[in-house]
């Protein structure tokens, strides 16, 4: 059996499914690595150091042709899944609420659909979580490039000529973006604060030194899977005017609320925008997905009456090696998942969670 990887659109994508070090782990589950020429050449990763692994490269085409499984980052671009088999497996983050047409006409021709951002939030899919792992990189950079952009100094700072104060975050979402925010935040010495409809999530945000902002009396939002679930409008309608409130006194506002396979739930308004200080931030990790802000654009910088709203839809592509590393890693525990060992094969077993709550359908 065959695990292959095509090299992503790189101008849109610099992360890989498929790692060097990773490639002797396939090969002792009993598998075969088929990967396109040139693979991770943007990454400085030479073809040579995969064959070195037991890879074998060869043109785009006869990987597709050969693999069994296809393990990428992204779906596959329009020309490359028609040329996908009956009964192959396309694996990697397909998000199947912008690529609904594409996965469904997919998958009337026979073909496996995973969409590993569907994950359930169970310990045993813990070492599969890419939403994990990524997210954690993302929110970490998310503050990193915000913080650059800022034009004052963001920890307090005490001189002979007088006080900095300190700078203000509000951190939106407390998943595991939000989180890693907080704390890259609060170590570059700013007062933060952070809002989620997952009532669970205040325990961990103030053990990061964070503030936890809710509506009084709020319901906890949490599906089962331990996901965040759309809020109803009465509770919406509060948040909001909790959020103007706070956003008054706030200088940078990290965007990371995000709903799995849905429109991202639009948490700040234009009237809320237009309370916040000149000079401010809104980073909105959740561009790709239509954004937290109402002015969020995918890879633009909006100026709102001296408010900058920066929505980064591929955040990690400035990280892609670390990203790629973490990737890698969950992408082989999500394969070892799905390989029968004494059978040598794939087996699709609609019993097992991880496989029935990834699969597209």
């Amino acid at each position: 059996m065959i695990v292959g990887s095509i090299s992503e659109n790189t101008s849109l994508e610099k992360r890989i499914a498929i790692t060097p070090d990773i490639v002797k782990k396939y090969i002792s589950l009993g598998l075969e690595v088929h990967l396109s020429k040139d693979y991770a050449l943007h990454l400085g990763i030479q073809d040579k150091e995969y064959e070195n692994e037991g890879a074998n490269i060869s043109s785009i085409e006869k990987v597709i042709l050969n693999s069994n499984a296809i393990l990428q980052m992204n779906i596959l671009a329009d020309d490359y899944l028609k040329q996908l088999k009956k009964e192959q497996i396309l694996i990697g983050v397909l998000n199947p609420y912008l690529n609904e047409k594409k996965l469904k006409e997919t998958i009337s021709r026979n073909i496996n659909c995973f969409s590993l951002e569907l994950l359930p939030r169970i310990t045993r899919a813990q070492s599969m979580d890419i939403l994990s792992s990524q997210a954690n990189l993302a929110g970490y950079k998310a503050v990193v490039d915000s913080f650059a952009y800022f034009q004052k100094a963001i920890p307090m700072m005490m001189t002979a000529a007088g006080t900095i104060s300190a700078a203000k975050v509000l951190v939106v979402g407390a998943g595991v973006a939000g989180l890693q925010a907080i704390a890259t935040a609060k170590r570059l010495g700013a007062i933060v604060f952070a809002t989620d409809v997952r009532l669970a999530s205040k325990e961990q945000v103030e053990s990061l030194g964070g503030k936890f902002i809710t509506v009084e009396g709020a319901e906890n939002l949490e599906t089962e899977g331990g996901y965040a679930k759309e809020a109803s409008e009465d509770f919406k309608k509060k948040q909001e005017e909790l959020l103007k409130e706070t956003l008054k006194k706030i200088d940078i506002v990290i965007c990371t609320a995000l709903i799995p396979g849905k429109k991202a739930p639009i948490i700040i308004k234009k009237d809320m925008i237009d309370v916040m200080p000149n000079g401010s931030i809104i980073y909105d990790l959740a561009s790709s997905q239509g954004g937290n802000s109402e002015l969020t654009k995918a890879d633009e910088i909006i100026d709102s009456n001296g408010v900058k709203i920066m929505g980064e839809a591929n955040i990690l592509n400035k990280l892609p090696i670390s990203a790629s590393n973490l990737y890698a890693k969950n992408m082989f525990n999500f394969i070892n998942n799905l390989f029968d060992k004494e059978k040598k094969t794939f087996v699709i077993n609609l019993e097992d969670e991880i496989i029935e709550r990834t699969q597209v359908k």
